[in-house]
């Protein structure tokens, strides 16, 4: 498929930062998944309101005089791989890799999200308030903000993330960090990683040790993306930099992938 047959895609972040990651994981996420195939995209910010499903990001695909809305990190991917409009990175995998795959993304997208949710919501609410809610009008922040707060602690208390104290909380963060760090630690140093940077110092190595990247790599990506620029995470960005392989395995994406994009920080 050529790219002049291609639909016009839109993606609806939620937040008002052209130019830059947001907080959002999954909307960096999906950002990454579509750069790593090379679609081209535009940006809006988007409302929960108009969001298929209540959720934020949503992709808007336009053909010709018809648009069809989809909400889903993970089923956004499928359709336009289902429809042949985007690569399927996992489709040379073997079943274990594949399954190996899905688990780290869920670790990342069912267990690390609930864990910064809370640190966002919960223990930074007026900051994560205010960024979060930018788009609205102060006045309309200060009956959403609220209202956001008591739906985040009753998720959080159902799920369970809610009953655990913060000392355990930021021990499970930093478990799971750890744990991608040492994965990657191993991926950098694999046969594939180190031909490719052989070839070119500044490749990007991913989570499996591959030549490639698959699905695991943009969820990872869009979780350090989020983590490094939330300002309602700070204990995450703090754990995030004390390991300095997560760090350049981001910013070698960012720069291959991202360079019209301001990176995070002091990182410049």
């Amino acid at each position: 498929m050529t790219a002049k047959s291609l639909p016009q895609f839109i993606l609806y972040r939620g937040f008002d930062r052209p130019g830059r990651h947001v907080w959002s994981p999954f909307v960096n996420k999906l950002e990454t998944r579509l750069r790593l195939v090379g679609i081209r995209y535009d940006v809006e910010v988007g409302s929960m309101r108009e969001a298929p499903r209540g959720k934020i990001p949503y992709l808007a695909i336009k053909d010709h005089d018809n648009t069809e809305l989809l909400a889903d990190t993970t089923l956004i991917t499928r359709r336009l791989v289902d429809n042949g409009l985007m690569k399927d990175l996992n489709a040379n995998l073997t079943p274990a890799q594949k399954a190996q795959d899905l688990a780290l993304r869920a670790l990342l997208e069912d267990k690390l999200a609930f864990y910064q949710t809370r640190e966002r919501w919960i223990n930074n609410y007026y900051t994560m308030r205010e960024g979060a809610l930018s788009a609205l009008p102060y006045a309309a922040r200060l009956i959403v903000g609220p209202l956001a707060y008591r739906g985040v602690t009753r998720t959080l208390h159902g799920q369970g993330t809610g009953r655990f104290t913060d000392e355990e909380v930021r021990e499970f963060k930093c478990e799971i960090w750890e744990s991608f760090n040492d994965l990657l630690v191993e991926a950098r140093g694999s046969e594939a990683s180190l031909a490719a940077r052989n070839e070119d110092a500044d490749a990007p190595f991913w989570v499996l040790g591959r030549a490639e990247p698959t699905e695991v790599d943009a969820a990872l990506y869009g979780f350090i993306a989020a983590g490094l620029v939330c300002e309602a995470a700070p204990e995450s960005r703090g754990i995030i930099t004390g390991f300095p392989v997560l760090v350049d395995y981001a910013k070698r994406i960012h720069d291959r992938f991202f360079g019209d994009y301001e990176i995070w920080g002091d990182m410049q």
